[in-house]
């Protein structure tokens, strides 16, 4: 008598493989179009003087430029008043504001100094500059001179070089400020966030790597 042994269909032998052997994971993208997109950016408060009255805008496409020497950067509208201050003195300041001033901060992104005076909504000291209004409420404030600034199409690119940081006293550790104790006010996707849990350190998280 002639035995007979069952052997599985080509589909039910690959729906076995497909459980066994899990798939690469890949993920589909999809195209969205050129847009000025960074996941998350820090919300700073520009200060310049205007026809000799300190004025303060909010923004968020500020970042670092360079190293040696010190410079950060911000992109402006060219619409924006407070343009008017740079270019007049040449100097600019970057305030970095704690959470818990996010109204005043928002407001003044909202409003124009070119229709209402801002010069009030925080209190103004002057450092080295004396021309780059600093917002004493703020934990941190980077003073710069204008170093370049370069036309990019809508929005100036401002490149100042550092001339000082000011800093609470409450909010520096071992000669630098401490983010967790400025509470600064993080922008993605038209929302202020607080700065979330650590993830891993800088310099140090990516030795862990291992070759696959």
């Amino acid at each position: 008598m002639e035995s007979h042994i069952p052997v599985p269909s080509q589909i039910s032998l690959n729906t076995t493989l497909a459980n066994i052997i899990p798939e690469k994971n890949t993920m589909e993208k999809i195209t969205l179009g050129p847009m000025p997109y960074m996941s998350v950016m820090p919300t700073v408060l520009v200060g310049a003087n205007v026809k000799g009255k300190p004025n303060y805008m909010t923004a968020a496409w500020a970042t670092v430029a360079c190293m040696a020497p010190p410079m950060v950067c911000v992109a402006l509208n060219k619409a924006r008043y407070t343009v008017k201050g740079i270019e007049e003195n040449m100097t600019f300041s970057l305030n970095i504001p704690s959470a818990k001033y996010v109204v005043e901060t928002d407001h003044c992104g909202l409003v124009s100094g070119a229709h209402e005076d801002k010069s009030k909504v925080f209190t103004s000291f002057y450092g080295k500059l004396k021309t780059a209004p600093l917002v004493v409420e703020c934990p941190v404030n980077i003073e710069c001179k204008l170093f370049k600034s370069v036309d990019c199409g809508s929005h100036l690119l401002y490149i100042g070089e550092v001339v000082e940081i000011h800093a609470d006293k409450t909010c520096v550790f071992d000669g630098k400020p401490d983010m967790a104790k400025s509470d600064p006010i993080v922008y993605a996707e038209a929302t202020y966030w607080h700065v979330g849990k650590q993830a891993a350190k800088a310099f140090s998280a990516g030795k862990e790597y291992k070759k696959k």
